[in-house]
């Protein structure tokens, strides 16, 4: 009984000591799981440091090419601006044209940044590719206005100053942006014309040369001597100071109506002298021909009335 007894405690204590390690065991699991993390970040650690270490050159050359492109960009920018500032070009056009300059340079700046530094081409080519086709969706009319804005900048149809007759608006040009031409009215009202409306138009420069001819027609009776009508016009036009004599005035028959002779008056004056000579003329004309006694028809309605008493 005794050697049972013995036995049994025997094999307790075996399995108590059997069972022992395992939390021993445990711990050394956790941290060899431990150890193996830190060696796996360490690594990590260790391969973005040698893939630095090897993208440093080109990492330094890629900011110096930004920099210094970036600089070289400002100067051309400058250049352009001093540039244009001598042409006719309006004030808001060029700045617009200045800044488009800078933008395309550095842009260029970027690309020759990015590709030092071995980001793939294609890549590049697809990421402006879709920024510039969401602009220009978004900006479809803005596009229109700044095409024939460049259009108007480069074929020149007109410049600042003009009096020109677009789209029903006779006026001068007050100035000329990059979206819009800005014309004043003769009778002072502003007028903002799209440039692609003003491209696809039919533009009339009344200034692009110095002179300008006025065109007049005058009707006298049938009974009136046209000889004689004739030459008083011609003296009225030898008298006006704003006419041209270096130019030969026209003075011709021009049509027989129904109760009227017509006569052409063609006479060449300069531009800023347009308005005030083609008053000038008509005053001075209908006071002449009224003291040649030259009949001047106009329209007249007799009413018969019939009495059938």
């Amino acid at each position: 009984m005794e050697v049972i007894i013995a036995t049994d405690l025997f094999e307790d204590l075996t399995e108590t000591t059997t069972a022992a390690p395992t939390s021993t065991d445990t711990a050394t699991t956790s941290f060899a799981t431990i150890q193996e993390q830190v060696t796996r970040t360490a690594s990590i650690f260790e391969k973005a440091a040698d893939h630095f270490k090897h993208a440093l050159p080109s990492l330094l050359m890629a900011i110096l090419i930004l920099v210094i492109g970036l600089l070289i960009s400002k100067l051309i920018s400058r250049l352009v601006s001093r540039t244009m500032r001598r042409s006719n070009i309006d004030g808001a056009a060029r700045s617009f044209l200045v800044s488009l300059v800078r933008i395309i340079l550095s842009s260029v700046v970027i690309i020759m940044a990015l590709t030092v530094i071995n980001v793939p081409m294609s890549s590049i080519i697809t990421i402006f590719g879709a920024v510039g086709l969401a602009i220009s969706l978004a900006l479809q009319s803005c596009l229109s206005n700044l095409a024939g804005g460049f259009i108007i900048l480069f074929s020149k149809p007109f410049s600042a100053g003009d009096t020109i007759e677009i789209d029903n608006s006779v006026g001068k040009v007050e100035s000329i942006s990059i979206l819009y031409t800005r014309i004043i009215t003769f009778d002072n009202k502003t007028v903002f014309i799209p440039n692609g409306k003003v491209a696809d138009a039919k533009i009339v420069n009344y200034t692009d040369n110095p002179t300008r001819r006025i065109d007049l027609r005058y009707d006298i009776s049938y009974s009136a001597d046209f000889n004689k009508a004739r030459e008083a016009i011609l003296d009225v036009i030898a008298h006006e100071p704003l006419i041209l004599k270096d130019k030969l005035p026209v003075v011709r028959m021009a049509s027989h109506n129904e109760s009227s002779i017509s006569i052409d008056v063609l006479v060449w004056v300069k531009n800023e002298d347009y308005i005030a000579e083609k008053y000038n003329m008509n005053e001075a004309v209908k006071a002449r021909l009224d003291a040649e006694n030259i009949e001047i028809p106009f329209n007249q309605l007799d009413v018969h009335i019939k009495d059938n008493t």
